[in-house]
């Protein structure tokens, strides 16, 4: 690769030119899930947006340390550090230990992504593995005066942390309209100011996950891990941090004081944002009752779905929208995106058997040159996405006889659609040898075979019933030089 790299930075609201620390290292970290639950569509989204900025990284010569935690303690159930931790209220109504849910939901959470051909991160540390190193945090937060304990507790003191730090900086926030924006302490009478948030909480006598530490029994504040975890196997600066935008305050907020508290320096030189995908306009949330699972689509559950759709079609929908752009789904959506999908396959299948001509006609160079561009202009997948259908225009091109392409030109085609469809966007081939796509291509390619023996009769009569009949089924035929194909419309 040979263009450069611009990311829009959520720090400085601007596109920036990417310039690593410790070129060709790059240290990447990913907020992972909080594993209470089955993730969502919208979870999903942000996750398989990081894992095509860790693609293009690879592919454009990065060494990527990629870290992405999971959260199995500490998360309580709203940002005020109130309320039940997630995992332990989910334990008790599935009346299971802690960590079985931790288990339970950490290994769907791998399952959906291995299905949806996300690549696993280099390190993925969870939050009970590094409850040593959150006390060791605290303790030196607290000895900067930037934090005070309370009954057990220990707290971020903001509005001191304030007085030489801006705290909003990434949010955008002004740190008095927070405060005047915030409710009275009522349930939070041990915060000096309702902004402070827990590094540390004391365990209450039915609390099930606790840990000893120099303030009693308790467990580590939700944003705290992240801190930990990132300085520990990045460093305390590294290139990029990721999550969704729903997490930019207060928790990537707090993250960024905690390590200048700690550490005394910004942690992060590019901060990146996935943004929402919505259902019916309103945000996908699992409190809200908002929301598809994955298994959904992909089972065709209703109401909501009226179809199954694979993985890959669902992982092509979602990077047909660029990862900081807002994404509705809607059925009518997903079956276009679907169509439009199989047209990439097909083209795919197509390229391997075109045969090479004398000349080119079309400049695959050039065409390159814009694949790159694209996702060196931010990580821009739809126009990625954009410049292969430009490719499947001319691969048809080729079939037909309009187009040429000489040797060299189609064996850099070959090359270059695998790198950006399979290496870089992750749409892998689909199994074809299982379950209902092997069932259809067996019993259209009989019927294929029936039609081919009548108009080798010249019995066109049911040769063209044949044809009409696929086509009411969705099934197109196309009778050429090379043969009769077939394709889903």
């Amino acid at each position: 690769m040979t263009g450069k790299l611009y990311i829009h930075n959520s720090l400085t609201r601007t596109k920036q030119l990417f310039e690593p620390l410790n070129p060709p290292f790059v240290g990447m970290y990913v907020c992972g899930p909080t594993v209470y639950n089955e993730v969502h569509l919208g979870n999903l989204r942000t996750f398989i947006s990081f894992d095509l900025i860790y693609r293009w990284l690879i592919a454009s010569g990065y060494k990527v340390r990629y870290v992405r935690n999971i959260t199995d303690v500490g998360h309580l159930e709203n940002d005020a550090d109130q309320g039940e931790d997630k995992i332990s209220k989910r334990a008790r109504l599935e009346q299971l230990e802690p960590m079985e849910i931790v288990q339970k939901y950490t290994n769907s959470f791998h399952q959906v992504l291995d299905i949806f051909n996300c690549l696993p991160p280099s390190i993925e540390p969870t939050a009970t593995g590094h409850i040593v190193e959150q006390i060791e945090m605290t303790k030196a937060i607290l000895a900067k005066g930037l934090a005070y304990e309370v009954n057990g507790s220990v707290y971020f003191d903001v509005k001191k942390y304030a007085e030489k730090h801006p705290y909003g900086i990434l949010s955008g926030r002004n740190i008095d309209e927070l405060i005047s924006g915030t409710r009275d302490l009522e349930g939070q009478e041990e915060k000096r100011n309702p902004l402070d948030f827990a590094l540390w909480k004391k365990a209450s006598p039915e609390h099930i996950m606790r840990w000893p530490s120099p303030w009693g029994e308790g467990f580590p504040g939700w944003h705290l891990e992240c801190s930990v975890m990132s300085s520990k196997y990045l460093g305390t600066k590294f290139d990029i941090h990721g999550g969704g935008m729903d997490l930019k305050f207060p928790h990537h907020e707090c993250e960024i004081a905690q390590n200048c508290a700690a550490n005394d320096e910004d942690p992060v030189r590019y901060w990146i944002h996935g943004n929402m995908l919505t259902l019916n306009g309103k945000k996908m949330s699992k409190s809200e009752g908002n929301f598809i699972l994955p298994r959904d689509l992909l089972y065709g559950t209703p109401p909501l779905v009226d179809k199954p759709y694979s993985a890959m079609a669902i992982r092509f929908f979602i990077l047909q929208a660029h990862y900081g752009s807002t994404l509705d789904i809607s059925m009518d959506a997903l079956a276009a995106s679907e169509k439009a999908y199989r047209r990439l396959v097909q083209a795919m299948k197509e390229l391997n058997n075109l045969k090479s001509g004398n000349i080119s006609t079309w400049d695959v160079n050039a065409w390159n040159f814009e694949c790159e561009a694209a996702m060196n202009d931010d990580f821009n997948s739809p126009v990625l996405i954009a410049q292969l259908f430009e490719a499947v225009r001319v691969i048809n091109g080729c079939k037909d006889g309009s187009q040429q392409l000489d040797e060299l030109s189609l064996n850099f085609l070959k090359k270059q659609m695998h790198l950006y469809m399979i290496d870089v966007l992750g749409l892998k081939p689909e199994e074809e040898t299982s379950g209902k796509l092997n069932q259809l291509e067996a019993v259209i390619k009989l019927l294929l075979d029936i039609r081919k023996s009548a108009r080798d009769r010249k019995d066109w009569a049911t040769s063209d019933l044949i044809r009409d009949e696929l086509l009411k089924a969705g099934i197109i035929i196309k009778d050429g030089k090379e043969g009769t194909t077939w394709e889903i419309n």
